[in-house]
């Protein structure tokens, strides 16, 4: 039987893993089934904008605190896939310090070029993953948002990419309860 392994999350390190088992099988290896879930309908992580706060439409908190106008605080060179520089995508040199586009452009051109998309199910948040020891492999519950379903899978092997960025902490003050306005975390802002 075929080796599965489940990857949760289709940002930049959920996708690296997929590029890396398409990498493998183009050279030849044999490669386990791979199903990646990701809880946005597109992938690119935190890179991948919405003007959302607070909710999605499927009721999911939002994903990321990312906002349209956002530079990269760090340098594209220590962002950049290995086997793919900024360079090769666009065809020339760009700044060392590019905006949030250009970033998600650069991701996806990456992935499109891999053809894994296949592997991804999209608007699927994994809620739950139990290590089961008398198999030796893990069960992973899943929710289709598209069919309002959840089920559960058993794989091998899980990959968690999920990044730390989508849940925010909100500490708790005294008075939060009686304020009548709004609380806003920098998470939400737009």
């Amino acid at each position: 039987m075929k080796k599965r392994v489940a990857v949760i999350g289709a940002g930049p390190s959920g996708l690296a893993q997929l590029r890396a088992f398409q990498s493998a099988a183009q050279k030849g290896a044999e490669i386990p089934e791979v199903v990646c879930f990701e809880k946005q309908s597109n992938w690119g992580g935190l890179w991948n904008y919405t003007w959302r706060t607070g909710l999605d439409e499927n009721g999911e908190p939002v994903h990321c605190s990312m906002y349209r106008y956002l530079w990269t605080n760090g340098p594209k060179e220590g962002l950049e896939f290995a086997d793919y520089s900024f360079e090769e995508h666009f065809g020339k040199q760009i700044a060392s310090y590019p905006p949030r586009a250009v970033m998600f452009d650069y991701i996806e051109g990456r992935v499109k070029k891999a053809g894994v998309r296949d592997w991804i199910r999209f608007s699927t948040p994994v809620r739950l993953v139990r290590y089961n020891s008398d198999k030796g492999n893990f069960t992973v519950t899943a929710h289709d948002m598209k069919t309002d379903r959840m089920y559960d899978e058993d794989f091998d092997n899980v990959i968690v990419a999920s990044g730390h960025f989508s849940v925010p902490n909100v500490p708790e003050y005294p008075g939060f309860d009686k304020f009548n306005g709004r609380v806003l975390h920098a998470h939400d802002f737009r």
